[in-house]
């Protein structure tokens, strides 16, 4: 569960512990307290369950446990491109999986988990609502029907070029 902070999530849990000093200490206050951290940080890292168990002087499992309960909290941090893959019945039943599986296999992580250079995270969904365009995944806000294993390559390296793209560019600019 422990999380290596880079420099904007310290900034940010600096700010979550002026939050918390707002907040009465009552164990009821744990969600609504867990929806602004996450809603700070993205995520709920190891440190901020700390804080927030300390701010609510309840033990650190309990805000674990609630936060690993409820699949709208997140431990780890999201990807600066999240991908979704929909294993909802017509996505599972075309292959949903597979494609799950490639996508993990290509990123070196596992569902749930988020790339060390914190480009891509990778989550399963239950349905995206676009049944007819099975299987589905979601790169960001992009919807990418009629998946398959070929294209995942094609969709992460896309990303990877863009990167590069809009480093050179950077580069140029500040040699000016």
């Amino acid at each position: 569960m422990a999380n290596k902070l880079n420099a904007e999530d310290r900034a940010k849990l600096e700010h979550v512990r002026r939050v918390l000093k707002e907040i009465k200490p009552q164990r009821r206050h744990l969600i609504p307290v867990l929806q602004t951290v996450q809603g700070i940080l993205s995520y709920l890292p190891s440190q901020a369950i700390k804080l927030v168990a300390q701010s609510l002087k309840i033990n650190p499992s309990e805000v674990y446990g609630v936060a690993t309960f409820y699949n709208q909290f997140r431990l780890n941090p999201p990807g600066r491109h999240p991908v979704r893959i929909c294993l909802g019945t017509a996505c599972h039943v075309k292959g949903g999986e597979i494609i799950l599986e490639h996508f993990e296999r290509k990123l070196e992580i596992k569902e749930g988990q988020t790339t060390p250079d914190r480009e891509f995270s990778i989550d399963r969904v239950a349905c995206v609502g676009c049944c007819a365009l099975a299987p589905v995944a979601l790169m960001g806000e992009t919807l990418h029907g009629n998946m398959m294993t070929s294209k995942v390559e094609g969709l992460i390296l896309r990303v990877q070029i863009e990167k590069e793209k809009s480093e050179r560019e950077r580069q140029a600019n500040e040699s000016k």
